[in-house]
C-alpha cells in the first residue's frame, strides 16, 4: 500500500523501519526538515521535504497515497485529518489530545475513508487491553488503566527523563481528564487522584493525566460503574510537577516549561514501558478481579538501539494499519481502538512487541 508517513522523529523512524521492511508498504517519509530525514536515509523509503502546515502542499503529497500516518505533534492532528479527507486518504495518528480526536470523529462521519486516531500506547494499546479484559465479566465495577514510560535508571529530582514528545507530555499534564463515575462521564483534574502501588518490587505513583482513555468513556458509559486512566511515575515526580505548573505558574506559560524541560531534563534510550490494567466485577456470581500487565524494556540488538517507548508506540500504529490492510477493521468512518481484538493485536507481526517480555 502507498503510505505517507509524516514526521521522522524517534517514533517516525521506527514506524518507517517496521513498515518498509515488511515488504507490504511503499513508504514515503515526509518532514519539513531535510536534515531530520537523514535519520531514515538507510531505509528503503522515499524522502520528501514538505511543510505539513501548508494545506496545498500537504494535499499534493497525499493525493496519490492510500494511507497517511501522522507522527507529528498533537496540534497538527486535525489539520492533517482535514487534508486526508479532501484527498480521500485513510488516516491514522498517535494523538493523545481529546479535542483533536473529537474534531477527527466529526470529519469521519460522512467520509468515504477511514479515520483512526490514538493508535499508540496510551491512548492505543492500553484501551484495547482494558476493553478485552472488561468483556470477560458479566458486570464490571471498576476498570483502572495505568501506563508509565519511565527511565530505567532515574537520577534527577524529577525522577524522570524525556522518553517521548515534550509537547505531548505537557499537554497531558495540563488538560482536564475524562473518567466514569457510577456510569456517568465526568471530568477530573490532571495531577490529582494520587495513588501508590508496587510491581516486581519497584514502588510507583500514579495520578490523573489527560487523553489516555481514548474513546473508552464514550464506549463504556452506562455499561460499567467506574473507569479511569493514570500515568505512572516514580514517587516524588507529581509533587515536583505541581510545583512547576501551579506554584510557579508555568501551566499558563507552557512554551517556557517545554523549553526548560528540553534544556534541563536529559533524554534517554534506556527506558521501560509499564502497562497495568485492573478490572473487577462479577463473573458467574462471584466478585473477582483480573490484572493485565506488561513491562517492556529498551532493546539493543545487533547494534540497533530502540527505546521501549519507540517500539511500543510504533508497534501500536503499525499493527492498526496492518489489521486495517488485512480487512480486520472497517474501511470507512471513525475507528476506535477498542474495535481491535486483543488476540488479533498480539498475534500480529508488529503487535508481538507486547508479548510477555521481561528484562
Amino acid at each position: 500500500m502507498r503510505t505517507v508517513l509524516l514526521g521522522s522523529g524517534h517514533i517516525g523512524q521506527t514506524i518507517a523501519r517496521l513498515l518498509s521492511h515488511s515488504g507490504d508498504y511503499e513508504v514515503s517519509v515526509a518532514d519539513r526538515d531535510a536534515q531530520a530525514l537523514q535519520a531514515v536515509a538507510k531505509l528503503p523509503v522515499e524522502r520528501v521535504v514538505v511543510d505539513s502546515s501548508a494545506p496545498t502542499a500537504l494535499e499534493a503529497l497525499l493525493k496519490n497515497a492510500d494511507i497517511v500516518i501522522n507522527a507529528l505533534p498533537y496540534h497538527m492532528a486535525a489539520k492533517v485529518a482535514t487534508a486526508a479527507k479532501h484527498t480521500e486518504t485513510h488516516y491514522f495518528d498517535l494523538t493523545e489530545d481529546v479535542q483533536a480526536t473529537r474534531e477527527i470523529a466529526a470529519l469521519a462521519r460522512d467520509a468515504s475513508t477511514a479515520f483512526m486516531p490514538q493508535c499508540g500506547l496510551a491512548p492505543g494499546f492500553i484501551g484495547i487491553a482494558a476493553h478485552h479484559l472488561a468483556a470477560t465479566f458479566d458486570v464490571v465495577h471498576d476498570v483502572k488503566m495505568r501506563v508509565g514510560a519511565l527511565p530505567e535508571f532515574p537520577t534527577n529530582e524529577l525522577k524522570y527523563n524525556l522518553t517521548w514528545s515534550v509537547d505531548g507530555l505537557v499537554n497531558e499534564y495540563c488538560h482536564p481528564c475524562e473518567a466514569l463515575r457510577d456510569g456517568e462521564r465526568v471530568a477530573v483534574d490532571p495531577l490529582e487522584g494520587m495513588e501508590h502501588f508496587s510491581l516486581d518490587g519497584v514502588e510507583y505513583e500514579a495520578f490523573n493525566t489527560s487523553g489516555g482513555l481514548g474513546t473508552l468513556c464514550e464506549t463504556l458509559a452506562g455499561k460499567i460503574q467506574n473507569l479511569d486512566y493514570k500515568s505512572v511515575r516514580y514517587p516524588g515526580h507529581q509533587s515536583r510537577m505541581k510545583f512547576l505548573l501551579s506554584d510557579l505558574g508555568l501551566k499558563h506559560d507552557q512554551e517556557l516549561l517545554k523549553d526548560i524541560l528540553r534544556k534541563s531534563v536529559p533524554t534517554t534510550m534506556q527506558d521501560v514501558v509499564l502497562v497495568f490494567v485492573t478490572v473487577s466485577g462479577m463473573r458467574a456470581g462471584k466478585f473477582v478481579q483480573e490484572v493485565f500487565t506488561r513491562k517492556i524494556f529498551a532493546s539493543h540488538d545487533d547494534g540497533h538501539d530502540e527505546s521501549a517507548i519507540q517500539s511500543t508506540t510504533a508497534s501500536g500504529i503499525c499493527t492498526a494499519v496492518d489489521l486495517f490492510r488485512s480487512g480486520h477493521l472497517p474501511k470507512r468512518g471513525f475507528i476506535s481502538q477498542e474495535q481491535i481484538k486483543l488476540p488479533d493485536f498480539l498475534s500480529n507481526r508488529f503487535g508481538k512487541v507486547y508479548a510477555e517480555r521481561r528484562h
